[in-house]
């Protein structure tokens, strides 16, 4: 015991005032965070009206005929392609090589990668905002620490930025601290973690609190609740989840081989409007609600479990996840989290149309944790994403549950992220 106390009396604890200045900082940069992505957020849900329903309406063509689908996803690889091609540093990397943790960009290069995302979310692509617009966030925030407080290091800048995105596009600052603290957890770092996420997580509240003030999200999906979970709970979570990391995993290891075919087209204004025209294509075959990121159609979804049958449920949860790896693969700027979710959602719903016993909030919750666990590599998000979906304290338990057989299927294997030499990375 004496020894237990010497070894914690030694351990290097941050001093409290060294953690009092990075307050304010960190509260500005999740404010401002929040308030970029509410911004571009608002200006895409915009223009998505204009080109979706004003547009198609004034001409007299279904908004999402076939022939309709086919003109916007090419004429959004068209000028995103325009963008990639003609703006300052091109949009920011091949995003098939970046994920949450971004590098600092330069300042040039943030206003392509803004107008390229707006336009991606409003066009109809299967990509969410998360990743570019973090790294929006990470490069005006490292660009702007380093000016107005140079004496702080520019690592910690970058970190906030991160922390309070990852809070504003969650709506709480749970999931940035699970996330700081995950990759924290892979460095050597001295102290106490909780020093090292008391501003990060301060950020990432600011950005929470700035988005919920704003614009009241919600990722509830008002599931029927599951009660107390019974054994046929303890055997559907696990199963479902299962299967959806195969799935994930399918569209991991095929992702640098579409990339590389896309590669081969060499230039954006090819590779860009002819993803577009795949996208369409897939559009047609599963419908509108496997366009766009994802977020309001998986809402659609479960607000009617029973609405669609299990083949139509299979159906949609390919074409997403077919038209996810042919957005991420051919260059329109996004995220890989958000159509995750609709993926793991449907095929969730999928298995409650095929055996009535496994309940909506279990099979949507589990295809969740079993999609994002492919497709991000990261735990801690998936569990937190797949809980928030449904408003019950039980799911925890099982999803922690479900997690096991899961990670255990994709652990060590292939990340959806590419190195520049287009291999993937493990």
């Amino acid at each position: 015991m004496a020894q237990d106390t010497t070894r914690q009396e030694s351990t290097p604890k941050a001093p409290a005032r060294a953690l009092l200045p990075l307050i304010l900082p960190a509260l500005a940069v999740g404010v401002g965070a929040s308030l970029l992505f509410l911004a571009v957020s608002a200006l895409a849900e915009r223009l998505q009206d204009v080109l979706w329903q004003d547009l198609p309406d004034a001409l007299g063509i279904g908004r999402y005929s076939v022939l309709w689908m086919l003109v916007m996803l090419i004429a959004t690889g068209v000028l995103v392609g325009l963008v990639v091609w003609k703006a300052p540093g091109h949009a920011g990397p091949d995003p098939a090589t970046t994920g949450l943790e971004a590098p600092a960009l330069p300042l040039g290069v943030l206003p392509g990668l803004l107008l390229a995302t707006a336009l991606m979310l409003a066009g109809g692509p299967s990509l969410g905002p998360e990743n570019p617009i973090i790294a929006v966030n990470i490069g005006l925030t490292f660009w702007l620490g380093r000016r107005l407080l140079p004496r702080l290091p520019g690592g910690l800048w970058v970190m906030l930025a991160e922390a309070a995105t990852i809070g504003a596009l969650f709506g709480t600052p749970v999931a940035a601290a699970l996330i700081i603290s995950e990759a924290l957890a892979g460095r050597k770092v001295q102290g106490l973690l909780w020093d090292h996420v008391f501003a990060p997580l301060g950020a990432a509240a600011a950005g929470a609190v700035t988005t919920t003030l704003v614009a009241h999200p919600t990722f509830d999906l008002d599931l029927p609740p599951i009660g107390h979970p019974g054994w046929a709970d303890l055997l559907a979570a696990p199963v479902v989840a299962s299967v959806a990391a195969v799935l994930g995993m399918v569209a991991v290891y095929a992702f640098p081989y579409v990339h590389a075919g896309f590669s081969r087209l060499r230039h954006p204004m090819v590779a860009l409007p002819v993803g577009g025209l795949v996208l369409g294509l897939l559009g047609a075959l599963g419908g509108h609600l496997t366009l766009f990121k994802g977020l309001d159609e998986v809402a659609e979804l479960a607000h009617d479990p029973e609405g669609w049958s299990a083949g139509e449920f299979a159906t949609m949860t390919v074409v997403k996840l077919t038209a996810l790896l042919v957005a991420a693969s051919c260059g329109f700027r996004g995220g890989r989290i958000f159509p995750g979710v609709f993926i793991g959602a449907a095929l969730g719903l999928c298995a409650h149309a095929l055996v009535s016993g496994v309940q909506p909030a279990v099979g949507v919750a589990s295809g969740v944790l079993g999609m994002l666990l492919a497709i991000t590599r990261q735990g801690w998000v998936s569990l937190f994403t797949a809980a928030v979906l449904v408003a019950s304290p039980a799911i925890l338990a099982l999803l922690c549950i479900a997690s096991l057989p899961a990670w255990l299927l994709v652990t060590g294997r292939p990340q959806m992220q590419l190195r520049e030499d287009g291999t993937p990375i493990r």
